[in-house]
């Protein structure tokens, strides 16, 4: 009998051995994330100063990976791999990651400290943030988390001037150059075709744009009526409107100013020519003269009027 017993324990201890070595070793295999992988999304290369600002990738949100494990303020699901790895030579601005997305997204980024900054909700709506006020040059390594592991598509921002889905590069926040335009977006290059484009808009919005820059008029709507990703050439390129009542213009161009326009095209109408044009994205508020908003069509041409 007390042999039996002392089978009968032995094989308890047993299992209880085999219980713990099991679970020790789905620890062991829970995944986790690697910085040294090829991100998914690409590396990229960027310098102080890189235009245009700011810089954006396509991707998708969340993974198997729970960035909470990492400690800190560390949230969400992410990918084992990294994103976007980034190499960015600095200068003295400071480099700002955002997130663009209708989903709940978290921000995770390994700098080149190789520290851990991560962030949840400090940009725009549910959308995370992370700003080096004083970046090191090197390797940026980030993963785009899905919060609650609902992942979509998403957008990620990298900008020097502000420009992310938390400013739209206006300190006052009043307006977000990171939304999506309200009448659309294009992409086009000198010499383009269909020459002038048009788009059907209707001016107007909540916010004074007096209050965003100075020299601008006239109420426009927190996100930009129009975007256009132009590819410059030698020619200088116009942007008007033409509507039934007063409106105004107001242009954030690829170097993070603000462009204002009331009358120049005569008969109420405004337009702001760059004789000059940069490469990048041209984002368009078409204003409301007095409030009263409008139906009218924003034109867009490399040949005047």
């Amino acid at each position: 009998m007390r042999k039996l017993m002392l089978l009968g324990l032995a094989g308890l201890l047993a299992a209880g051995t085999t219980s713990a070595a099991s679970a020790q070793s789905k620890k062991q295999q829970a995944p986790s994330v690697d910085t040294s992988a090829q991100a998914t999304y690409g590396d990229h290369t960027l310098n102080a100063g890189f235009n245009p600002d700011p810089y954006r990738v396509d991707l998708t949100s969340g993974g198997a990976v729970n960035a909470g494990d990492l400690g800190g303020s560390c949230t969400g699901m992410v990918a084992v791999a990294p994103d976007v790895q980034l190499n960015y030579g600095s200068g003295s601005l400071p480099l700002t990651f955002s997130v663009r997305s209708d989903a709940d997204t978290t921000l995770v980024i390994n700098g080149p400290d190789g520290r851990w900054s991560c962030d949840d909700d400090s940009g725009d709506g549910s959308n995370p943030q992370v700003t080096y006020q004083r970046p090191l040059s090197g390797i940026y390594d980030v993963y785009v988390g899905a919060y609650g592991g609902n992942s979509g598509a998403a957008q990620l921002l990298i900008s020097e001037l502000g420009r992310t889905s938390d400013s739209g590069g206006v300190s006052s926040g009043l307006v977000d150059a990171s939304a999506p335009a309200n009448f659309g977006e294009i992409s086009l290059s000198a010499g383009f075709t269909g020459d002038p484009r048009r788009v059907q808009i209707y001016s107007g919005g909540a916010v004074d744009a007096a209050q965003v820059a100075s020299g601008c008029v006239g109420m426009v709507s927190r996100s930009p009526d129009y975007q256009v990703t132009y590819d410059a050439g030698s020619l200088p390129m116009t942007f008007g409107v033409t509507a039934s009542g007063d409106t105004t213009i107001m242009i954030n161009g690829p170097d993070g100013r603000w462009y204002c326009d009331d009358d120049s095209g005569g008969q109420g109408d405004p337009e702001y020519t760059f004789r000059n044009p940069q490469s990048g994205i041209y984002d368009v508020w078409v204003g409301a003269y007095g409030g009263r908003s409008v139906s009218g069509e924003l034109f867009i041409t490399e040949l005047g009027r």
